[in-house]
C-alpha cells in the first residue's frame, strides 16, 4: 500500500462501481469483462480499491488481461480488510472525499457501473462538477439491465422542468455493454470551461 499521488496516471480511466455480492449476477459480470475490454485497450483502471462484488470482478478482469489498476481505499476500510490484495497498486487516503477527489483527478474519464448511493453520489458528483465547468473529461454510463433509466428519465426530467439546460444532456454517454465503452469515449462532445456560462439556468 503506498500513499496517494498527485499526477494523473496516463491513459487511466476512473470506474465507480457496487461492492455488493448479492446483486444478480450479470451485474458483476459486466463488470468483469469492462475490466477485460479496457486492460485490451491499454487503459488503466482508477477505482474504489474493494475485493467484494463489481469492484471486485472489475479488477480481477483487468488484472487477468495484464491491465494496470490502481484502487484508492480509505484507512477505514482498509482496517476493515475490503481492499482488494491483488492489485498493481493500493493508495490509502483519508476518507471518502479524499478518494472520490484523487479517483477524478488520476483519471482522463468517469465510467460508472450499476450501484448503489455511494455509486450514484459518485457518478452525480461528476456530473455536477462538468455542470459547473471544473471536470471537463467524458462521463459514461454502462446501462447493465437497464439499471440506469429511471435516472436518466430523472435527469431528462430536469432537464424539461428548467433546473438544467438542454445543453446538458452532452456531458453523459450511455452504453448498454462494456465493449461500447472505449467507443463513447472517444466519441464523447468535447466540454470546456466555457460550460460555466449555462451553468445557472
Amino acid at each position: 500500500m503506498t500513499e496517494a499521488p498527485e499526477q494523473a496516471i496516463e491513459r487511466a480511466v476512473c470506474v465507480y462501481c457496487a461492492s455488493s455480492r448479492t446483486a444478480h449476477p450479470e451485474y458483476r459480470a459486466a463488470a468483469r469483462r469492462l475490466g477485460e475490454v479496457l486492460a485490451g485497450e491499454g487503459v488503466g483502471i482508477v477505482y474504489g480499491g474493494g475485493a467484494a462484488g463489481s469492484m471486485g470482478a472489475l479488477a480481477d478482469g483487468a488484472l487477468s488481461k495484464g491491465g494496470r489498476v490502481v484502487g484508492i481505499l480509505p484507512r477505514f476500510m482498509a482496517d476493515l480488510e475490503w481492499g482488494h490484495k491483488g492489485l498493481s497498486d493500493l493508495q490509502l487516503v483519508e476518507d471518502l472525499r479524499t478518494r472520490k477527489h484523487m479517483m477524478l483527478t488520476l483519471s482522463q474519464a468517469a465510467i460508472a457501473l450499476p450501484g448503489g448511493s455511494g455509486t450514484l453520489e459518485e457518478l452525480l458528483e461528476a456530473i455536477t462538477l462538468k455542470r459547473l465547468g471544473l471536470y471537463l473529461n467524458p462521463i459514461v454510463m454502462v446501462n447493465t439491465r437497464g439499471f440506469f433509466a429511471p435516472l436518466l428519465e430523472l435527469l431528462a426530467r430536469a432537464i424539461e422542468e428548467r433546473f438544467m439546460d438542454p445543453r446538458h444532456r452532452m456531458m453523459w454517454q450511455v452504453v448498454a455493454t462494456p465493449e461500447e465503452v472505449p467507443a463513447a469515449l472517444a466519441a464523447a462532445p468535447a466540454w470546456t470551461a466555457q460550460a460555466r456560462s449555462f451553468a445557472a439556468v
